[in-house]
């Protein structure tokens, strides 16, 4: 029986990665920037013009949003530390997707490195 990372680790031999420092040049060279952490982990904190499509739902929103089904567009994935990230790369290649990059370390990785998020503006009470 195969564990979950089990399944991680053989979607990252499937997949292309790129770690924290290669990642900006991927992103800048993407055409989309998916984040497929929960929403309430996305609030907290994103990459600058990243959309929010969570993990469960990735192939249905790829799949059904026109502007998302040309297989030859290139998007860059993260998650949190890139396990949900890798899954999601290697189920958009079986999908027939063909420019999927995914950031290995993730939002975690990102952060780690002193790299710019957009965080949600928290309400000020005075």
């Amino acid at each position: 029986m195969k564990s979950a990372m089990d399944l991680v680790m053989a979607a990252k031999a499937k997949i292309k990665e790129v770690g924290v420092a290669e990642a900006a040049a991927a992103i800048s060279d993407a055409e989309v920037l998916i984040d497929v952490r929960e929403p309430d982990e996305y609030r907290a904190g994103h990459l600058q013009g990243a959309i929010n499509i969570p993990r469960g739902l990735l192939e249905f929103k790829m799949g059904g949003d026109p502007s998302l089904e040309k297989r030859d567009r290139k998007i860059v994935i993260y998650c949190k530390t890139s396990g949900r990230a890798a899954l999601a790369a290697a189920s958009l290649q079986e999908m027939g997707y063909i420019n999927i990059t995914s950031i290995a370390g993730g939002f975690d990785g990102w952060v780690a490195e002193g790299k710019p998020v957009t965080e949600r503006a928290m309400p000020e009470f005075g």
